[in-house]
């Protein structure tokens, strides 16, 4: 079996202050932890040498009215599906 691709998800629960856009604590996340990265990491260095380490794009949610065990609780059981061993494509 051949895998085509793979799409991998993380979930993150932060809390940001009303005086910080999304878009600017995205932007921060991003930035900090790319540094990192590749700083920790010379195979990452020289493979995104004068790229950029993560996508563009980022995707957030608000969850309302719902309490932080309650989120938590969401993130630690989520499971990836299991795999259809019977899956072929024609």
């Amino acid at each position: 079996m051949r895998v085509l691709s793979t799409v991998i998800m993380y979930i993150l629960l932060i809390g940001i202050p009303p005086n910080l856009s999304v878009s600017k604590a995205v932007q921060f996340l991003k930035g900090k932890s790319s540094h990192k990265l590749l700083s920790e990491f010379s195979v990452l260095r020289k493979r995104y040498w004068g790229q950029h380490l993560w996508a563009g794009g980022y995707w957030v949610a608000s969850s309302g009215n719902v309490t932080d065990e309650v989120r938590k609780a969401y993130i630690k059981n989520q499971k990836p599906d299991e795999p259809d061993d019977d899956f072929s494509v024609l």
